[in-house]
């Protein structure tokens, strides 16, 4: 089997503990997946990121950019190197978008019709189009364990026209997305490699801030049928009261036997928040993006998530780690006052180290919750 959801506990609240097995290896959910944009988690090594958490674990599973992959390197190049595993050297699961988001935020270089999105690229202007089967076939080429159909995220606020209309065409474009990729799943770059195994297309619900709309959309890829569900077009701008009550008004409506995932979000107690309320898989830039920007995550004596930004100048003397109760390799090594000064002096190693913690963060955060759920009383 290409994709295979165990369903091990669920709790009252709706949160669950799961095993996901792809093509590439098991991932054991609820999972935070980091980003590698252009085939790179920023400024981290594979061989880091396959060690990084508690007991060196690691992260079992990370995302790529089908839009960016697109432009630079190209798609044909990764397939003929083997596909995105093997052109990285990361032989455990991925996941690609579908570029319809990064096509979404080109608001003045795009042109929509129902045929695809015309747009210009953002490195030096020249033109492309993506439809909805060249998206499935860029993301064949790049070969990730889960893709995703092509889909149009609408900007916030957006009325309820323009909401509906916008669904209508994500609807339309999930069809010819998973019609191209029935046919030409077998395409991928390890079909033979991996005993025949294929890719696994997801699909997104989208409706942005309307719950009626989130219903519409989940009950029509729903008849679908897909192996899993997304949830899109959130953390776009609207309060985080209304992208919690989405999250939830839409998990209403998805099959529990399969994985949910939630695209784009968040801080750490958000993540937390959404895998208890039953969400399997989310992601977010920004355990990297705040890193690179001297921002890392703590927990205090009570538990409570802090940020703290390495740039003050009271870390200047400070020979504590960035966090004492975490087991990460930098706080295990490095203190405050040397991580400033890394980064006021503009070192790139400064970039790495609070990323490296960050993620080790995220990633230690879902290894708590896990057991907090296996723990929990099962209904």
């Amino acid at each position: 089997m290409s994709l295979n959801f165990q369903l091990h506990n669920t709790t009252a609240p709706g949160g669950r503990r799961a095993t996901l097995t792809l093509p590439h290896g098991p991932v054991e959910t609820p999972v935070f997946m980091p980003v590698g944009t252009a085939a790179t988690v920023k400024a981290v090594p594979q061989d880091v990121m396959e060690r990084i958490g508690q007991n060196g674990t690691g992260a079992r599973i990370i995302l790529a950019n089908t839009y960016h992959l697109y432009l630079r390197p190209g798609h044909e190049l990764i397939r003929e190197m083997g596909g995105v595993h093997k052109f990285m050297s990361w032989d455990r699961p991925m996941l690609t978008d579908s570029g319809g988001f990064q096509v979404f935020s080109l608001s003045k270089l795009r042109k929509i019709s129902p045929e695809g999105v015309e747009f210009r690229s953002h490195l030096d202007g020249s033109k492309h189009f993506f439809s909805p089967e060249h998206s499935m076939k860029v993301q064949i080429a790049l070969g990730a364990d889960i893709m995703m159909v092509f889909d149009e995220c609408v900007e916030h606020p957006a009325t309820y026209e323009r909401t509906r209309e916008s669904l209508g065409l994500t609807h339309a474009w999930a069809a010819r997305s998973k019609a191209y990729f029935d046919e030409h799943k077998h395409e991928v770059p390890w079909h033979e490699e991996r005993g025949g195994q294929h890719q696994n297309l997801f699909g997104i619900v989208q409706g942005g801030m309307y719950a009626d709309l989130r219903k519409e959309s989940a009950e029509r890829l729903v008849e679908m049928d897909f192996p899993g569900y997304a949830i899109g077009g959130l953390a776009v701008g609207e309060p985080r009261e209304v992208t919690r009550e989405m999250i939830a008004r839409t998990l209403e409506w998805l099959p529990k036997d399969k994985p949910r995932y939630v695209m784009g979000v968040g801080y750490p107690d958000e993540i937390e928040e959404y895998a208890r309320m039953g969400v399997d898989m989310m992601d977010c830039v920004l355990p990297t993006r705040a890193g690179r920007h001297g921002l890392v995550f703590t927990r205090n004596e009570d538990g409570a998530i802090e940020r703290l930004n390495i740039k003050r100048t009271e870390n200047a003397r400070d020979p504590r780690p960035i966090d004492a109760n975490c087991t990460c390799m930098v706080c295990a090594r490095y203190t405050r006052a040397y991580l400033r000064h890394l980064f006021t002096s503009g070192e790139a190693l400064s970039a790495t180290l609070l990323s490296i913690h960050n993620l080790a963060f995220y990633l230690d955060t879902m290894t708590r919750v896990r057991a907090d759920l296996a723990a929990s009383p099962a209904v």
